[in-house]
């Protein structure tokens, strides 16, 4: 059974920069719960697509990006207080600059797992930003017996994105100020 989980956050910062830092595996520790020490074990980049260059100079950003066909493996802590970890692999399916990033899990905890991470510049009272959007397709191992987990699976994604909705103003503004500070 093929369950469906969105969120929905709208920042204050330019479509370009926003699009940079989510496509830059580097990042993704930072917006995951503290609690789950979740960190890169291994990373397989391949080259994304030609960039688009904006007329801007101001939303040029410069950062590592990975391509269709990217691997990362990543480690986590799913309980906190235990040293165990979980290792999950998940590969870049879709790169569309200022647009979407698709990764789908190759192994992990999920029978499938499907995440689009969408970016979509997006004026909210006169004011410029980009509203991100999460949409994850996953199916639970073993059958009806895992469906029974599903709310316990709701949970912790409404947890872990409400976490990261308040990070992520913080990270975008340090994102901004180090690629200020950049040479052009």
């Amino acid at each position: 059974m093929v369950h469906r989980f969105e969120a929905r956050q709208w920042v204050p910062f330019p479509v370009e920069l926003v699009f940079a830092f989510f496509a830059n595996p580097a990042n993704l520790p930072h917006l995951m719960p503290r609690r789950l020490k979740m960190r890169i074990e291994e990373a397989h980049l391949k080259p994304p697509p030609p960039r688009p260059v904006a007329s801007d100079a101001t939303r040029r950003f410069r950062s590592v990006a990975a391509g269709p066909g990217s691997e990362i493996l990543i480690s986590f802590r799913p309980i906190p207080l235990l040293p165990f970890r979980a290792h999950w692999a998940a590969e870049i399916t879709q790169l569309v600059w200022n647009s979407h990033i698709v990764d789908e899990q190759v192994h992990g905890p999920f029978a499938r797992f499907r995440h689009r991470h969408g970016i979509e510049a997006e004026t909210v009272e006169s004011a410029e930003g980009t509203a991100v959007t999460d949409e994850i397709e996953y199916e639970l191992p073993a059958g009806a017996l895992g469906a029974i987990a599903d709310p316990f699976i709701r949970a912790a994604f409404k947890s872990t994105f409400a976490e990261r909705q308040k990070r992520l103003p913080e990270l975008l503004s340090a994102a901004a100020e180090q690629a200020a500070k950049r040479p052009g």
